[in-house]
C-alpha cells in the first residue's frame, strides 16, 4: 500500500475518531434533565435504543409504568417496545431495591453501551427514572435514538408535588387535560389539583342533583376583556357545560397510571353562587340567583345555619369520593364572605345555637363540620388557608395562597402546609411586562421569580419545617379561554415548580435551569405545547446613586448582545451596544432589545424615566406611620420611575389603612409650578382611591400654602393627579392623603383595611 495513502487513512480514522469522541462528549455534557436529579455523573459512553432492544420489567412493576415512555418513544422515535419478564445483560433492565434506593419516589439509573438499568424504591420511582429516560433520549443514526452514557441518583425533596387547574371560570377538554398530566408526570410532579366548582360554573356530574348540570353548569354570557373594565362589558353568548362520571373516571385513571393523584375540589362555603343557581333554597336569601357572568368574589354563599345545606354537600361527596381515590378532598374554605351570614335568622340561630362567638367561628364550624364528615369516610380535608379563621379543623391541611403566614401559622400549630403564595407561584399572572403579552390576571410572575421561590419560610424552626409538605402551582382559568392561553400561562414556569418541589436547594441554579430549558425545546417542540419562549428578553433592574436613577439592562440569553437607544426610538443592529449601567439625568425613554444573529428582534423593552426636581430627593417630618413604612420603601416614590398597569412591578407604594402625610425637602427653595403624582385604584384588588389627596408649599418648613386638592378619582387603574398653579418658591412640598379606611359592605374584602397604592412624585 502506498505509505501516503496509508497515513492519510490513518488521519481520517483519526478525524473520524475524534469526532466521535466530540460528539460523544457533547452528549455526555446535554444531560438536560429537569427537574434537576440529586446527583449525575456523566460517562463516556452512548447506548443505542431501537424497536429490538430488550425490555425487562423487573418483579412487582406494573406495565402500565411504561404507557407515557412508549408514548414519548412513539413521538421521538416512531416505535414503541414490549415488557418482558425475562432479564437479560444487554437493554432496558428495571427493578424495584428499596434497600438500594431507600428515599420514596427514588430512582437509581445508569446508562452504559450495553445497558440502561433503572432501580426503584417503589413503582413511582422506577416511573420517574423512565421519565429521566425519556428527557435523555437523542435522535440517533437508521431510526434509532441515542441515550448518554450516565449515572444518576435521585428522589424527591418534597413529597407533594402539585398543579392546580380551574375548569369553573373556562373548561378544557379531556383530551387537553391527558396531555398537561402526561406532561407534569414527565417533569415529576405527582398531583393535580382540580378546581371543579365555582359561582360561574358547576363542572363535575353529580346525578342525585340534576340541576347542577342544567343550571349551575351553565351561564347565560361570559364578561369580555379584563374584570378591572369599567363598565363591564359582555359578550352575550351562553357558557358552559361539565364532565360526566365516566369521564372524571377516565382522567383519573390516566393520572394514575402517570403516578399522579388526582385531588378534587368542592368550593364551600363561598364561591357557591353557580349551586345556588340551581338550588336557591341553600342560600340564606332563598335568591334568585344567578351563575355568575364575571369574575370575582360575591356575598351569595351556602347558609350556614341550614340543615339542608349539609345533607346536599354531604351527598354531592358521597357521588365525589367513589371517582377519587386521593386522601385528600379539597374544600375550598377561601373568599367566603359574611356579608349574609350577619342578617340571615338561621345563621344567627346557629351561632347561638353552638355558643359561637362570631361569623368567623360559624365559618369554622362548618368547615370542621365537614371534616368530621370526611373523616367518617376515610378522608381528610385541605383547604385554602381562610380555614384558619376562627379556629383550624383538628385534621385540616392548609394551602397558603394568600402570602406565607397562612403557612407559617399553621405550621406553628403542627398542621401539615402546601406552599402555594400568589406573589410566586400563581400563573394567571403575567410573566411578562411587554404590552403584547395575552391578557392575565394582574400581577407580574416571571420564570425568574416562579424559579427562586423557596417553600419552607425562614420563620420555621426546623421541627416547625417538617410540616411543610410540598409546594403546588395555580392556573385560574379567567383570562385563559383556550387549551393554547393555558398552556401559554403554565409553560415553562410549571417546569421552574417541578425542579423547586423535587431538587434539593442548595443545587438550583437559574442560569444552569435555563441551558437545560434551551436543551429541551426540541423535546418541548414534539409535544406540542405552545410555551413562553421570551424568558431570554431585556429585563432592567433600577437603583438610585447620588440622587439619580440607574438602570441596568439584563438578558438571560447567554449569546445574546443588548443594543439600545435612549431618544425613544426602536434598537437596530447600528445601535450603541450595551456595556455598562446607564445613568439617567433627565426625562428620557430608553428602549432595548437582544441581538442574536437577528437584526430585527421582536421583543423590545422600554423604561421611562421622568426626572424631576423631587427626584433623589427625601422626606422629613413622617408620622410615625411612614416612619414604620421606612424610608427605603418611600423613596419608591421618587425614584425617577412611574408606575404601571401591572400593581406589583415593584413600582408603588402601599399604604394599608393608613393615612399619608408626609413632607417632602427639595434641598433648597427652588421655583415649582406643578406637582404630580397617580394612584392605583382596583376595588376587585382592595386597591381603594383616597377620600381626598392634597398638596401644599412652603419655604420654611412650617408655614404652608394649600395649592390643591382632589377628592374625584372616576378611573378604574391608574389615575393622575396634576397640580398646576401659579410658579412660587418652595422647598417644602407636603401630602396628604385620607385613606378610604376599611372596605365598604357589598365591595370585595368588605371590612378588611383598603391598600392605597400611589406612585412617583413628580416637582416642576
Amino acid at each position: 500500500m502506498n505509505s501516503k495513502r496509508s497515513i492519510t487513512i490513518f488521519l481520517s480514522a483519526c478525524l473520524l475518531l475524534l469526532a466521535c469522541l466530540e460528539a460523544s462528549a457533547q452528549q455526555v455534557d446535554e444531560l438536560s434533565v429537569i427537574p434537576m436529579p440529586v446527583a449525575v455523573q456523566p460517562q463516556k459512553s452512548v447506548f443505542e435504543l431501537g424497536p429490538a432492544t430488550g425490555l425487562s420489567l423487573g418483579k412487582g412493576i406494573s406495565a402500565q409504568n411504561l404507557a407515557s415512555f412508549n408514548q414519548y418513544l412513539n413521538a421521538l422515535g416512531g416505535f414503541t417496545l414490549s415488557p418482558s419478564a425475562k432479564k437479560t445483560a444487554k437493554g432496558i433492565v428495571l427493578e424495584l431495591n428499596a434497600a438500594a434506593v431507600p428515599q420514596k419516589e427514588g430512582y437509581s439509573l445508569t446508562v452504559s453501551a450495553e445497558q440502561v438499568k433503572i432501580t426503584g424504591h417503589d413503582e413511582a420511582g422506577v416511573f420517574y427514572g423512565l421519565q429521566t429516560l425519556t428527557q435523555l433520549l437523542r435522535k440517533g443514526q437508521k431510526a434509532k435514538l441515542i441515550v448518554p452514557g450516565c449515572i444518576i441518583t435521585d428522589y424527591p425533596r418534597f413529597g407533594y408535588r402539585g398543579m392546580h387547574l380551574d375548569v369553573s371560570r373556562h373548561m378544557f377538554p379531556v383530551a387537553s387535560i391527558k396531555k398537561w398530566i402526561d406532561i407534569l408526570a414527565l417533569y415529576k410532579v405527582n398531583t393535580f389539583h382540580w378546581h371543579l366548582t365555582d359561582d360561574q360554573g358547576w363542572r363535575i356530574e353529580i346525578k342525585k342533583f340534576p340541576e347542577l348540570q342544567k343550571a349551575a353548569a351553565y351561564r347565560d354570557e361570559t364578561i369580555i376583556g379584563h374584570k378591572r373594565s369599567d363598565p363591564h362589558r359582555f359578550d352575550g353568548k351562553p357558557y358552559g357545560g361539565y364532565y360526566t362520571q365516566e369521564e372524571v373516571k377516565e382522567i383519573v385513571r390516566y393520572a394514575a397510571q402517570r403516578q399522579i393523584t388526582v385531588i378534587p375540589e368542592i368550593e364551600m362555603p363561598g364561591h357557591a353562587q353557580a349551586a345556588l343557581a340551581a338550588y336557591p333554597k341553600l342560600g340564606c336569601t332563598g335568591g334568585p340567583y344567578q351563575t355568575a357572568t364575571y369574575w370575582g368574589v360575591f356575598d351569595n354563599v351556602y347558609c350556614a345555619g341550614k340543615e339542608d345545606t349539609f345533607t346536599f354537600l354531604q351527598q354531592v361527596l358521597d357521588e365525589v369520593l367513589p371517582l377519587f381515590p386521593s386522601h385528600y378532598i379539597h374544600i375550598g374554605g377561601d373568599e367566603s364572605p359574611k356579608t349574609q351570614w350577619k342578617v340571615c335568622p338561621s345563621c344567627q340561630a346557629r351561632i347561638k345555637a353552638e355558643n359561637l362567638k362570631d361569623e368567623h367561628e360559624l365559618q369554622s364550624y362548618f368547615i370542621q363540620r365537614m371534616e368530621k364528615y370526611l373523616i367518617s369516610k376515610g378522608r381528610e380535608i385541605i383547604g385554602w388557608d381562610e380555614i384558619l379563621e376562627g379556629g383550624l379543623a383538628p385534621s385540616a391541611t392548609v394551602m397558603s395562597w394568600r402570602g406565607l403566614e397562612g403557612g407559617i401559622a399553621a405550621a406553628k400549630l403542627r398542621h401539615n402546609v402546601i406552599m402555594t403564595p400568589e406573589k410566586y407561584v400563581y400563573l394567571d399572572y403575567f410573566q411578562s411586562l411587554y404590552d403584547n403579552e395575552q391578557t392575565a390576571a394582574g400581577g407580574y410572575t416571571p420564570l425568574e421569580k416562579v424559579y427562586a421561590y423557596e417553600p419552607v419560610p425562614e420563620e420555621l424552626s426546623p421541627e416547625e419545617a417538617v410540616y411543610i409538605k410540598g409546594v403546588q402551582a395555580n392556573v385560574w382559568s379567567e383570562y385563559l379561554s383556550s387549551p393554547e392561553k393555558a398552556e401559554y400561562a403554565m409553560f415553562p414556569r410549571m417546569f421552574a415548580l417541578s425542579e423547586i418541589a423535587w431538587s434539593p436547594k442548595k443545587q438550583r441554579n437559574y442560569a444552569n435551569f435555563l441551558s437545560r430549558l434551551r436543551e429541551q425545546k426540541n423535546l418541548i417542540s414534539k409535544l406540542k405545547i405552545n410555551d413562553f419562549r421570551n424568558y431570554d428578553e431585556v429585563k432592567g433592574e433600577l437603583a438610585m446613586k447620588d440622587g439619580l436613577p440607574e438602570l441596568r439592562l439584563q438578558s438571560s440569553n447567554p449569546a445574546g448582545l443588548i443594543r439600545y437607544t435612549s431618544d425613544g426610538t426602536k434598537p437596530d443592529k447600528n445601535s450603541p451596544v450595551y456595556h455598562m449601567t446607564l445613568r439617567i439625568s433627565k426625562t428620557s425613554t430608553i428602549r432595548a432589545a437582544v441581538f442574536n444573529g437577528n437584526n430585527k428582534p421582536e421583543r423590545i423593552y422600554e423604561q421611562a424615566f421622568v426626572v424631576s426636581k423631587a427626584t433623589g430627593k427625601s422626606f422629613v417630618n413622617m408620622t410615625d406611620t411612614l416612619a414604620n413604612v421606612g424610608q427605603q420603601v418611600l423613596q419608591g416614590l421618587l425614584n425617577g420611575v412611574q408606575g404601571s398597569k401591572y400593581y406589583n412591578d415593584g413600582q408603588w407604594t402601599t399604604f394599608s389603612g393608613e393615612n399619608l402625610d408626609a413632607v417632602l425637602d427639595l434641598g433648597k427653595i427652588e421655583i415649582i409650578a406643578e406637582i404630580q403624582t397617580q394612584l392605583l385604584k382596583y376595588h376587585w384588588q382592595r386597591m381603594w382611591e383616597p377620600q381626598i389627596i392634597k398638596f401644599a408649599v412652603s419655604s420654611d418648613g412650617e408655614n404652608y400654602t394649600d395649592v390643591y386638592s382632589q377628592n374625584s378619582f372616576t378611573d378604574e387603574g391608574i389615575n393622575k393627579v396634576i397640580a398646576e398653579f401659579k410658579p412660587m418658591q418652595a422647598r417644602f412640598v407636603r401630602f396628604t392623603a385620607v385613606n378610604q379606611g376599611l372596605i365598604p359592605a357589598g365591595a370585595y374584602g368588605a371590612g378588611a383595611k383598603a391598600s392605597l397604592l400611589l406612585d412617583e412624585i413628580i416637582v416642576n
